[in-house]
């Protein structure tokens, strides 16, 4: 991996979590808590930081992709649309459908989202059985928060979108493709103002490292962090898409990573199970730990 040698970090497994598809950790300032999901189940797990087990909500259909809504609950990348919604004490969850591409039918889902700086929420479409290596999957805006809805498809052709992230001052977009056949990161020219993306151009092709590119964190100096899916290991590059760090991880499966804690300086780390997996083994864990530097924080939708 380019002479960069693997470190190895202490962290803390998140107990009584094992997911099939971890996936979407999110730092919820306002509650201080951590929010991710796992797909297959149609589950939405929760974490105080302040102590106490982890519990969750189990939705209608499945949940790929949540981030903090402004006016309380979440917003989702689902099934069959973008929703809102709203935890319930007694375990149950409203839902309510905001939009939804025309695309999306039997086997296709949302799979990668989060809000840009300006609370707008992206999301990007697949095929759900990646052996077909179907290229259908396309990125959204929703702008609902602003009057302005689902946008057209502002990326195509995707196989498995992944690794969604922004740059600290908003100005770079950063999308990726996780499929084997594909294992790129892409970069953009960002236009905070209009919501759009231009100028892509190849930032990192995982061939030449470990794992394939998935779920994506940006931290404090603007560098992205990758989790290296198949290559048990998360994956730093500097905003010049060089690789500066590479953290060894416990299973072979990491899924997304994101900052969060009161001082944005703990990493929670999701991971899947590959079919088979043993009961006693890392994979699907939820991890928490500290790499040494910090997050930026999370702009909530329509905020």
């Amino acid at each position: 991996m380019h002479d960069v040698s693997t470190q190895r970090v202490a962290f803390a497994r998140v107990p009584g979590v094992a997911c099939a598809v971890g996936e979407s950790p999110l730092w919820h300032a306002a509650e201080q808590a951590w929010y991710w999901v796992d797909i297959p189940a149609r589950r939405i797990w929760r974490l105080s930081w302040h102590g106490g087990a982890a519990r969750h909500w189990t939705a209608a259909e499945m949940v790929a992709c949540i981030a903090v809504h402004a006016d309380g609950g979440l917003v989702a990348g689902m099934e069959t649309g973008i929703f809102h919604l709203r935890l319930r004490d007694d375990g149950g969850i409203d839902a309510r459908r905001l939009a939804a591409p025309p695309e999306l039918g039997p086997g296709m889902r949302f799979n990668d989202g989060r809000c840009d700086r300006q609370g707008r929420f992206w999301a990007g479409t697949m095929w759900m059985d990646m052996a077909a290596a179907r290229p259908v999957g396309c990125l959204y805006r929703y702008d609902g928060g602003h009057g302005g809805g689902l946008s057209a498809p502002l990326a195509s052709g995707l196989v498995t979108q992944n690794g969604l992230a922004w740059s600290p001052d908003g100005a770079t977009m950063y999308l990726s493709d996780s499929h084997p056949a594909r294992r790129r990161v892409w970069a953009f020219d960002y236009d905070a103002d209009a919501g759009l993306p231009s100028h892509r151009r190849l930032f990192v092709d995982l061939a030449t490292h470990a794992g394939r590119p998935d779920g994506a964190a940006i931290d404090a100096d603007g560098c992205y962090w990758s989790a290296g899916n198949d290559g048990a290991s998360l994956l730093r590059f500097t905003p010049a898409g060089r690789l500066d760090r590479a953290l060894a991880l416990p299973f072979a499966k990491p899924s997304m990573a994101s900052f969060g804690g009161p001082d944005l300086d703990t990493l929670l780390v999701t991971s899947i199970a590959p079919p088979g997996a043993s009961r006693d083994d890392m994979a699907g864990a939820v991890l928490l730990l500290r790499p040494g530097v910090r997050g930026v924080p999370e702009t909530p939708f329509g905020a």
